[in-house]
């Protein structure tokens, strides 16, 4: 049987080494759908998955470019399914992953005719695509292919071909030797890119004459943690890392004082407040007022996305490259610093920090189990090889104040798009991606309630094929839209909106155990550590249902005077928590002890009365 377009399109997928791709079926994309179902039953064909939504096959496909390093690959059909998938690749785009989507069109006579399902879709996806363009005849298939993955690998952005229906099942032709005909290559860009020996000298020098030097770490540098550690030994570096850049570096490693900002540390915030020397390496970290005041640190960032360079701090050098070629071709120039009285100090200000999120994470509620508890007793029981995932809400919050992963853990979440429901979508994808290790996805309620529901059923279906069946998925049960409250608290000086922010109570056990899974609802503190003990030792799903607190503050680091009377404002207004809220937050404060003391004297020069 002669081949048809979709057939070389699936074919070119296969070299450019696919082996697995995220669809939903539709009539508009049918033809590259039953072409795709004859390729799987053949030795070496592309694995379908098919999840609930084409929003959860977007953003399996990011998670997957995230946790592979392969171009992830998603599908749907025409217009309805593919304005769907938008959000989750906003989430590719907004955290620089290559993803190629190829979304289903009405037969080329249609275009621009308003008939059923065809819309413009070259012009809804411009804005979030590196690359859109639409096949519209079978010499054109391989070059548009082609160049959808080498430009999603080198610019590490998701790409989107648009196939009409009729084009699908055309017979293939191979491109001529003629004119406007394109030949393409099917091999990827090199993004293996090292600086100029001149622009790395001078990095060299700032790092050299540098005495408090600190690195702040992202997910752009995942591969390159050896080069990471080895420079920061060079120079005495402490080291914070980004949120998704939080497994690059081990939780085990002294000096490195996890994140920075509302979320992170206070000995992160000192550094930031005392370092004279400031390297960024592979992040966009988007919060620059958590960033050294301008003209009080020197500062370098490496980067592949020059356009996200000196944006958020006045660096004097940006150097163009991959962090890992370019830590070692930097390191030749680094002298090895005799002083590591900086790098002591970091080691011994998180040592007592460590302490004071032990406390927090202690502290006992009457209005329902601390969430922080079971963060805790997670971290104290991930197992060695886990993936962690978190959702955009409070569970990133605990996330970062309590996990310390260990060198082979993975972990991420949705990081500046920020998206809800995130967090399950990244798990199932995980678990096609690593069907050997264990998955812990931990989630609100609402953001559950999202698609996050939908997702234990795609787990029911293809439970059977994984290794280790282990997917435990955390659940913080408070009835509320949790994060956003206390933003409408903190930010905007407003009590609670309970018509917005109530999430209406499920039993999220018993929906586990109807689908045949593990189910544990948890209502008390000291039950955590034996819930999530009983779900690492079971293979298969199990679902904590953690009965938590919708009142304890994810308390940032520094307590702003702004944060303090936009708060004390919106309790006066009438918050219909208030006062659990106040309860909750003088329990919270009462542990921190000598360490936020000392931060509070710390800081005291530059933010006098703000603490």
């Amino acid at each position: 049987m002669a081949k048809t377009v979709s057939d070389v399109l699936i074919d070119r997928l296969k070299d450019w080494g696919v082996h697995r791709v995220y669809g939903f079926p539709g009539d508009g994309i049918g033809a590259f759908d039953g072409a795709l179902g004859k390729n799987e039953s053949e030795e070496g064909g592309i694995e379908y998955i098919r999840p609930t939504h084409e929003e959860i096959c977007a953003l399996m496909a990011t998670a997957h470019a995230k946790w592979t390093g392969e171009v992830g690959v998603c599908i749907a059909t025409s217009s309805p399914g593919g304005f769907h998938m938008l959000n989750g690749l906003y989430d590719a785009q907004m955290d620089n992953q290559p993803v190629v989507a190829i979304v289903g069109q009405q037969g080329l006579d249609s275009l621009g005719t308003f008939t059923q399902q065809e819309s413009n879709l070259e012009r809804v996806f411009q804005d979030v695509a590196c690359y859109v363009q639409t096949i519209v005849a079978p010499p054109q298939a391989e070059a548009v292919i082609d160049t959808a993955f080498r430009t999603a690998l080198a610019r590490r952005q998701p790409a989107v071909i648009v196939l009409p229906h009729d084009v699908q099942a055309m017979k293939a032709v191979a491109p001529p030797v003629a004119h406007w005909v394109a030949r393409a290559s099917r091999e990827p860009a090199s993004t293996d890119i090292t600086p100029s020996e001149v622009e790395l000298r001078k990095a060299a020098d700032i790092l050299n004459a540098g005495e408090r030097v600190t690195f702040l770490v992202g997910a752009g540098a995942q591969g390159a943690t050896d080069e990471v550690l080895k420079a920061a030994e060079l120079t005495g570096a402490g080291i914070i890392t980004a949120l998704r850049g939080k497994d690059v570096i081990p939780g085990d490693v002294p000096y490195h004082t996890q994140q920075v900002g509302l979320l992170g540390t206070l000995p992160s915030l000192h550094q930031m407040h005392e370092c004279d020397t400031l390297l960024m390496l592979g992040t966009n970290y988007p919060y620059g007022e958590f960033l050294p005041e301008t003209g009080a640190a020197r500062g370098i960032q490496v980067d592949l996305k020059p356009e996200q360079m000196g944006i958020r701090y006045p660096t004097e050098v940006n150097l163009w490259g991959d962090v890992k070629a370019t830590l070692k071709a930097l390191m030749p120039m680094l002298e090895p610093k005799d002083d590591l009285s900086w790098q002591r100090k970091i080691v011994d200000e998180m040592q007592g920090w460590e302490r004071e999120e032990e406390a927090e994470a202690m502290v006992d509620y009457d209005d329902g189990a601390n969430p922080r508890r079971f963060y805790f007793e997670l971290n104290k029981r991930l197992p060695d090889n886990a993936v962690v995932t978190a959702d955009a809400g409070t569970t990133a919050d605990w996330y970062a104040h309590h996990l310390r992963f260990k060198r082979g853990m993975r972990g991420d979440l949705s990081g500046r798009l920020a998206t809800m429901l995130a967090a399950m979508p990244y798990a199932t994808a995980a678990k096609f991606a690593f069907p050997d290790r264990p998955v812990i996805c931990t989630i609100g309620d609402g953001a559950f309630q999202m698609l996050g529901m939908n997702e234990l059923i795609t787990m029911k279906k293809y439970l059977h094929r994984f290794g280790n069946k282990q997917l435990v998925v955390l659940i913080l049960h408070n009835n509320d839209l949790g994060q956003v409250s206390w933003e409408m608290r903190t930010e905007d000086a407003n009590p609670v909106w309970r018509t917005a922010q109530d999430v209406e109570s499920v039993d999220y056990a018993g929906y586990a155990r109807l689908l045949g899974f593990q189910g544990i609802r948890v209502e008390k503190d000291e039950d955590a550590a034996g819930a999530i003990e009983t779900a690492l030792a079971f293979d298969g799903v199990t679902v904590i249902d953690a009965m938590v607190s919708r009142n304890i503050p994810p308390l940032p680091p520094h307590i702003t005077k702004e944060y303090a009377k936009n708060t004390g404002l919106a309790l006066l207004k009438g918050d219909p928590f208030e006062l659990n809220v106040i309860k909750d937050s003088a329990a919270a404060l009462a542990t921190e002890g000598v360490e936020r003391v000392k931060g509070a004297l710390h800081l005291g020069r530059d933010d006098k009365g703000d603490d």
